[in-house]
């Protein structure tokens, strides 16, 4: 999957893995992944850490600023990178 610029961003879990920490339809925050961390995603997922995940699993989120800021809140309790999220 290609995506937009990675320094940190919000994507929705479009197809869960067996056994994976992660709700189909939720918004999930992206850090960036390693460069051998090819074709993957590290999503903070439900447990609050940060996670490989299939790429193809997830798609980025075009959000307005008002809707970039309440994820960031939400999600900021779980994982401390999560503040530095954005769209």
């Amino acid at each position: 999957m290609s995506h937009p610029d990675l320094a940190a961003q919000f994507a929705l879990c479009i197809r869960r893995s067996p056994n994976a920490d992660l709700k189909l339809r939720k918004a999930y925050p992206v850090l960036p992944a390693a460069p051998n961390e090819t074709g993957f995603l590290r999503i903070i997922d439900e447990s609050g850490e940060d996670y490989l995940y299939p790429a193809e699993h997830f798609v980025f989120l075009d959000l307005p600023a008002a809707a970039q800021d309440a994820l960031r809140h939400a999600a900021q309790p779980l994982h401390p990178e999560a503040q530095k999220c954005r769209v």
